[in-house]
């Protein structure tokens, strides 16, 4: 095992900045609307810059400690994580709103499992290719092994339901399954046989069968299933190139739903203008290039896969999230790393976080 030389400050100052950022433009996107639901206009800000301080303390010490030790963790992370799954489809555990039963609420708290399990999966996976190694390409060890846990996982998911995450978990884990080493046609075949499932999912709950409609052309019905993207599109071009300024943006105003959620990136549009979603963009794609690097200079495969594994989510997840807003893809209730409000998101991308720091800290010189 190396020893430590350095954290990747570059990391780490995108991950504090996005943080910070994200918590004005929550109180920014839901100041209004939380004074006439609950009479406190800083209700979401008080409890999103509590989730950012518990969030920041889990960053820096998650950055101190040695990744290795997370291999020992793996296999019980992810089977709790697979157990608070099934816990939030049992009555009187679970949490129902809007039609899907995500969550665990513990008093004033909500734990949204499926954010932890994408992190679970990760970890495990990454323990258990570094540790199979050289039966990676075998189809019967290697590749279908992982498909019985993936596949269990994804059940549960989509019993909740959240066809979102268990897409982005499947994602992951067949990236993370190339990087090891696996045969591109096992993924490509695997893939043709989920097609029809996948169409089958969509297509036969009406929802998501609306989802892709509006996604076609939101204009047929947009007072209904094309008002919120139509309603983003408003948004961003409001905005402009240097937008209405912090706090004077019009579409969180009851007319763009989840503003301060899955839409908060519309906000950012309408009141930081082009430049604001410039940089923001930018940032992300800064923070995937050096999560890239921290997995090259990563001394072993164990922290390779991690370090690919968790760079792979948090890009993707703001990828899609960004996507959506836009109208390139349909619409999915994915938040946006760092911004979205959300103390289970932000907590465990800050700890995911935490993770990549502590590999990038074991990288050689040059690729830090």
């Amino acid at each position: 095992m190396e020893m430590r030389r350095g954290f990747d400050t570059t990391i780490l100052l995108l991950a504090v900045v996005l943080t910070c950022l994200g918590v004005v433009m929550v109180y920014s996107s839901s100041s209004v609307m939380a004074a006439k639901r609950y009479a406190d206009g800083f209700y979401f800000l008080k409890r999103q810059g509590l989730y950012a301080l518990a969030g920041f303390t889990v960053l820096a010490v998650t950055m101190r400690i040695d990744y290795h030790i997370l291999r020992r963790l793996a296999v019980p992370f992810f089977l709790g994580c697979a157990v608070l799954l099934a816990a939030v489809l049992i009555p009187g555990i679970g949490s129902h709103a809007g039609g899907a039963s995500r969550w665990i609420r513990l008093g004033g708290i909500s734990i949204q499992p499926s954010e932890l399990a994408k992190l679970g999966l990760i970890i495990y996976m990454a323990h258990s290719l570094a540790k199979k190694r050289d039966k990676v390409k075998s189809f019967k060890l290697g590749f279908i092994p992982y498909m019985v846990v993936l596949a269990l996982l994804l059940v549960l998911l989509l019993m909740q339901p959240d066809l979102g995450s268990a897409l982005t978990m499947g994602v992951v884990a067949m990236v993370m399954l190339l990087v090891a080493g696996t045969r591109f046609t096992y993924i490509v075949s695997l893939v043709i046989v989920a097609l029809p499932f996948l169409y089958f999912a969509v297509m036969n709950v009406d929802y998501r069968r609306k989802r892709i409609l509006s996604f076609l052309n939101p204009w047929d019905d947009p007072t209904n299933t094309g008002f919120q993207i139509i309603q983003s599109w408003i948004a961003f071009g409001s905005g402009g190139l240097f937008g209405n300024g912090l706090g004077e943006g019009k579409q969180k105003l009851f007319y763009l739903p989840e503003a301060h959620t899955d839409f908060i990136f519309s906000v950012v549009g309408e009141e930081l203008g082009f430049v604001g979603v410039f940089v923001i963009s930018a940032m992300f794609l800064v923070l995937i290039m050096r999560g890239i690097r921290a997995a090259q200079g990563a001394p072993d495969d164990f922290g390779r896969y991690l370090a690919c594994g968790v760079t792979l989510l948090l890009g993707m997840e703001a990828f899609v999230n960004i996507a959506v807003v836009m109208g390139m893809l349909p619409t999915k209730g994915m938040a946006l790393p760092f911004l979205s409000y959300g103390g289970t998101s932000l907590l465990t991308t800050l700890l995911a976080v935490g993770i990549l720091l502590n590999i990038s800290s074991h990288a050689p010189g040059e690729l830090r």
